[in-house]
């Protein structure tokens, strides 16, 4: 996996919708093959990927949210990195 820079602008690849799902009672992503189910974790740094954030704003933004969470910034980059691993996002 190439590793993600905090300068670096991720968004949704096309094709690819983060909605609530009320049925499953989470958030989804949604895709043309299917559906991906995620954690709430997973939900929260998804709705502030919306190609213009970057990664730094996008971690600012949820160490805001959770105040005093330990590691949070490494566990932002490694699911951006994961979700780019899957083609879930580009980066730009």
């Amino acid at each position: 996996m190439t590793p993600i820079t905090r300068d670096q602008v991720p968004s949704l690849r096309r094709g690819f919708r983060l909605q609530w799902e009320p049925v499953q009672n989470c958030h989804v992503l949604l895709y043309p093959e299917g559906m991906i189910k995620l954690n709430d974790s997973a939900a929260e740094i998804l709705q502030l990927i919306d190609g213009t954030r970057a990664v730094e704003t996008i971690i600012a933004q949820l160490d805001e949210r959770f105040p005093n969470v330990p590691g949070l910034d490494e566990d932002v980059l490694a699911f951006i990195e994961v979700a780019h691993a899957q083609h879930w996002l580009q980066l730009h």
